[in-house]
C-alpha cells in the first residue's frame, strides 16, 4: 500500500473519481524524513527514479539508496555550516544528483530554491541578492559556473560554491559525498517552516519569491493520483526541468507518495523520438509534457508505445487538432490541467471523468474555489471571472503559497477580502467544466461584451500558419476595444495581406460576432519570460502605449 494513504482520507466514486479527500499531518512532517526515509526502512530496494542521458549512460536508484546518498549531502552541507533556514540555490538540470540534493535540504530545514540553468548573469545577481543566497549547488555544464562566478563578484555575499563535477572555483560536490557519513539524525522542523523557493517570471515587473512550506508535498496527492494517475509500482515520466516548479509537481513528491517512480532523460535538445524511445525502453507508464511537446510528437509522427497508460498536459495552450490526434494514435486522451507556481494543482481533467479539448475539467476536491468579478462578487455560470480560492475553516490550506519573498504587502494583496486571488480568468461552462482565458487584467472590453484572449487564440491556434499567438484589445473608437491578433507565423508560411485575411475569415467562421477579430499583425518573434510566457502587456505598450 502507498504511502499517501498514511496522510490523507479519500471519498471516491464508482468511476475511481475523487470526490473528497482530508490531509492528516504530525507537526513536524518532513517528506525527506516522513515519506522518503520511511519507504526506505520499509522497502529498501522499492525504485524510486530511473535516469538516462543522451549518452546512453543509465541509472537507477531505489530507496534506500535515495536515504544513503541524501545522508551523505546533507553531511557534507551540515559540515559547511548549512542549516535550518538557510538557503540554498540548486542549479542541476536533469542530473540525478537534484534529487539527492532535495531531500538533503528537506532534512536539513534549509530552504531549496531551484533555478534553470539558463539564467543570466543579472538573473543570478537578482536571485542571490534578494534571497540572500548561503550556497550554490550546481552542473558543470553550459557554461554555468562560470555565470555564477562572475555574479557573485557582482554581489556583497559570501556563499558556498558546489558543483556535482569538476569546475574551478567549486567544490566537487560528489566526490566529497563519497567519504562522507551515510547516517543521519533527524533535525526537527516544523511543517510551518519554509520548505521551497521558486522565482516566478510573470509577465510584468521582477520575479517574485514564492515560498511553500512542508505540507506542500501532500498537496501533491492529488497531482499524481488523479490527474497524471501516476501509480503503485508504475513509472512516471515528467517533461520538465528541475528548475521549473513543474518538477515537482511531476518528478518527485506526489509520485513517490503514491508509490510511483520517477523516469528521468536528461537532455538538451528535445527530440520526439528520442523521447519515445525512452517511455518504450523503460516501460513508462504515465506521462506528462507540455502541450509543446505533444505538438511535435503529432508533427513527427507518434510511434507506438504500449506501456504508455495515461497522458496529461498543462502550461499552455493545447490545440483541439494535437487532442485529436494524439488520442487517435495512442487511444489516450491528452489530460489538461491547472494551477500556479503559487499552488498545487487547482483544476484538471480527473480520473472518472471523460477529458474535453481545451477545458481545465473541474475543480480539485482539495480546494474551495469560485470565479468572482471585478465587483469581489461570484459571476454566473458562462460569464468570466477571476479564480479565487477559499481557505478552509482552520485558515491554513496546504498547496498555497505562505509567502512572497520580503514582500508582505503583495501578499495581503493577493490575499485581500480574506480569499486568494490567482489573477487568473474563467468561466464555467453549462456541464460544470472550466475554461481558462488567461490572466484576469488581459480580459478584453469590445462593445459591452467581455472575452477572454485564450478562447480567440485557442480558434487561432487551429489554422496551420499559426505557430504562435497571442490576442490583446486595442483601443477603438466604435467597440471601446478591438480585438487584435499578434502571430508568429510557421517557417514555411510568408506573412502577406492573403494571408491576414485567410486566418481572420477562418477563426471568425468559428467565432461568436463579439469575439471577431478585427487585426491580425505578424512579428518574427513574441517578447517573452524566461519560462517561455508571452508578455501581453509588452505586446499592448508596444502598440497601445500602455
Amino acid at each position: 500500500m502507498s504511502i499517501d494513504r498514511r496522510f490523507c482520507q479519500e471519498i471516491t466514486d464508482a468511476q475511481g473519481g475523487l470526490r473528497q479527500i482530508k490531509l492528516s499531518y504530525p507537526d513536524n512532517f518532513n517528506f525527506g524524513y516522513d515519506v522518503v526515509d520511511v519507504i526506505a526502512e520499509e522497502t529498501p530496494q522499492k525504485r524510486a527514479l530511473v535516469w538516462c542521458n543522451t549518452e546512453h549512460e543509465a541509472h537507477e536508484f531505489s530507496f534506500g539508496e535515495i536515504r544513503t546518498y541524501s545522508n551523505q549531502m546533507a553531511n557534507v552541507l551540515k559540515q559547511a555550516g548549512i542549516g535550518r533556514g538557510d538557503r540554498v540555490m540548486l542549479i542541476l538540470k536533469r542530473h540525478y544528483e537534484y534529487w539527492f540534493a532535495a531531500i538533503a535540504l528537506h532534512k536539513l530545514g534549509a530552504v531549496m530554491i531551484p533555478a534553470t540553468h539558463m539564467l543570466t548573469v543579472s538573473d543570478l545577481v537578482y536571485r542571490f541578492k534578494a534571497a540572500k543566497v548561503k550556497a550554490v549547488i550546481c552542473t558543470a555544464q553550459n557554461e554555468v559556473p562560470d555565470r555564477i562566478r562572475e555574479a557573485l563578484a557582482k554581489t556583497d555575499l559570501t556563499m558556498k560554491l558546489w558543483c556535482v563535477q569538476d569546475a574551478e572555483g567549486f567544490e566537487n560536490l560528489s566526490q566529497a559525498m563519497t567519504g562522507a557519513d551515510s547516517t543521519w539524525q533527524r533535525v526537527e522542523t516544523k511543517c510551518t517552516d519554509p520548505m521551497l523557493l521558486y522565482f516566478t517570471s510573470g509577465t510584468t515587473g521582477d520575479p517574485k519569491g514564492v515560498m511553500h512550506d512542508y505540507t506542500y508535498p501532500l498537496a501533491h496527492i492529488v497531482t499524481a493520483k488523479y490527474w497524471q494517475q501516476a501509480e503503485e509500482d508504475g513509472l512516471h515520466f515528467t517533461v520538465a526541468e528541475t528548475g521549473w516548479a513543474k518538477a515537482s509537481w511531476g518528478k518527485l513528491y506526489g509520485q513517490w507518495l503514491v508509490g510511483s517512480a520517477v523516469m528521468v532523460f536528461d537532455f538538451d535538445h528535445f527530440d520526439p523520438k528520442q523521447l519515445a524511445a525512452v517511455i518504450n525502453q523503460y516501460g513508462v507508464t504515465s506521462f506528462c509534457a507540455p502541450p509543446t511537446v505533444y505538438r511535435y510528437l503529432v508533427r513527427k509522427g507518434i510511434p507506438k508505445m504500449p506501456t504508455l497508460k495515461h497522458a496529461s498536459t498543462a502550461g499552455e495552450m493545447l490545440a483541439p487538432d494535437v487532442f485529436r490526434k494524439f488520442t487517435e494514435a495512442t487511444g489516450l486522451p491528452l489530460c489538461e490541467g491547472y494551477g500556479q507556481t503559487e499552488t498545487t494543482l487547482l483544476m484538471a481533467n480527473f480520473k472518472g471523468r471523460q477529458p474535453i479539448a481545451g477545458s481545465m475539467g473541474t475543480i480539485s476536491p482539495l480546494y474551495q474555489i469560485a470565479l468572482y468579478g471585478k465587483d469581489g462578487k461570484p459571476v454566473p455560470a458562462g460569464e468570466v471571472g477571476e479564480v479565487v480560492i477559499f481557505p478552509p475553516e482552520n485558515g491554513r490550506q496546504p498547496g498555497v503559497f505562505c509567502g512572497y519573498l520580503d514582500n508582505e504587502a503583495q501578499y495581503q494583496y493577493v490575499w485581500r477580502n480574506g480569499v486568494y486571488h490567482t489573477g487568473d480568468a474563467a468561466y464555467q461552462d453549462e456541464n460544470g467544466l472550466y475554461w481558462f482565458q488567461g490572466r484576469f487584467d488581459d480580459i478584453i472590453k469590445t462593445g459591452g461584451f467581455r472575452v477572454g484572449p485564450d478562447e480567440v487564440e485557442h480558434v487561432l491556434m487551429e489554422h496551420p500558419a499559426v505557430a504562435e499567438c497571442s490576442v490583446i484589445g486595442v483601443p477603438d473608437t466604435l467597440r471601446g476595444q478591438a480585438i487584435k491578433a499578434v502571430v508568429l507565423p510557421g517557417q514555411e508560411y510568408r506573412p502577406c495581406k492573403e494571408l491576414e485575411l485567410e486566418i481572420k475569415e477562418f477563426c471568425n467562421r468559428k467565432l461568436a460576432e463579439y469575439k471577431w477579430i478585427r487585426m491580425v499583425e505578424f512579428v518574427t518573434e513574441m517578447p517573452k519570460t524566461i519560462s517561455g510566457k508571452i508578455r501581453k502587456t509588452e505586446l499592448r505598450r508596444e502598440r497601445c502605449g500602455k
